[in-house]
């Protein structure tokens, strides 16, 4: 075996102070993770800029850094991909450090960390979508395209990518383009889809709003709505979820309600059924029943009545 030589922390020679601008911060975490990383956070406009500000104005004071998501996908509308600028920018403006951003970018799938076509192509390879052709349109479309994964085509129209779960078993085998749906897809529909994209069309959607671009879509997602982009009266459930619904009306399916029975019986017998090797199981003080004059039929009093007496 090698020998290999083993140093404490203490050994190493003194590092020299972070040069970039977050030098000013005196938290011990922050700090040591300071990282003079690249990026040019003033190539945003200020178009740019005023959007951020809007993002962050919708979080509590003191809680700027939850505007982080939303701030990458707007720097992934304005460039396509998280840019080593756009790290600098969300930086610039969160007030946290350019490491801080990037870990939170490298951990998301749906932060890009490359140029990303005009049209993202993803094709669900999960259990159900796999068992049922996901795989197979997935490895014809990149046949198709000349790609592998997460890679884009050199004119720089489509980027091909497998998806985990696109939340949409019911319509299996599933593609989406700019996270719009294309339900119960084939080798033969995937492939028609991918070459109507290739020569210009924006075919329609199986359910919800029209194809727009993946930068549009992006600042969408962030949650800067264009009034032109979206379509309120787009239908967005298909032929086995209202079949679904329809079966559970038949049946007289209902989701379990909230409604706490208050006896002291009742009590007991929850207390007993939660109890599983000695451990209690239960929802936490944060997941509460909700008690609402539909969620728990007991419930007769005036709502704002209640709300006085716990005031």
């Amino acid at each position: 075996m090698p020998d290999y030589e083993y140093k404490s922390f203490t050994d190493a020679p003194a590092q020299a102070a972070p040069t970039n601008s977050d030098t000013d911060r005196t938290n011990f975490r922050t700090s040591v993770i300071n990282l003079d990383r690249p990026g040019d956070p003033s190539v945003f406009s200020d178009r740019t800029r005023a959007d951020a500000a809007e993002l962050i104005a919708r979080y509590p004071e003191g809680q700027s850094r939850s505007a982080l998501l939303p701030l990458l996908h707007l720097v992934q509308s304005e460039q396509g991909y998280v840019t080593p600028d756009g790290i600098a920018f969300c930086s610039d403006v969160l007030g946290i450090t350019k490491a801080q951003v990037a870990a939170v970018a490298t951990f998301y799938t749906m932060y890009k960390r490359q140029p990303t076509g005009e049209y993202l192509v993803s094709v669900c390879t999960n259990t159900l979508c796999g068992m049922l052709g996901g795989d197979e349109i997935f490895d014809a479309l990149k046949t198709q395209l000349g790609v592998g994964n997460n890679q884009t085509t050199e004119d720089g129209r489509i980027t091909l990518e497998h998806a985990e779960c696109l939340a949409a078993c019911d319509y299996a085998p599933v593609v989406t383009v700019n996270y719009e749906f294309f339900d119960q897809q084939s080798v033969g529909t995937a492939r028609s889809l991918v070459s109507q994209l290739q020569s210009g069309e924006r075919p329609a959607p199986t359910r919800g709003a029209p194809l727009c671009s993946f930068r549009e879509i992006e600042r969408q997602i962030a949650g800067l709505f264009d009034e032109t982009t979206l379509a309120p009266e787009a239908n967005g459930t298909g032929t086995p979820t209202e079949a679904g619904v329809a079966l559970a009306v038949r049946r007289g399916d209902t989701a379990p309600s909230y409604a706490v029975d208050s006896s002291a019986d009742a009590q007991q017998g929850q207390a007993a059924a939660t109890v599983t090797h000695g451990q209690t199981e239960g929802p936490s003080e944060s997941d509460a029943p909700l008690h609402t004059a539909e969620s728990d039929p007991s419930n007769t009093t005036d709502p704002a009545s209640e709300t006085e007496k716990e005031d």
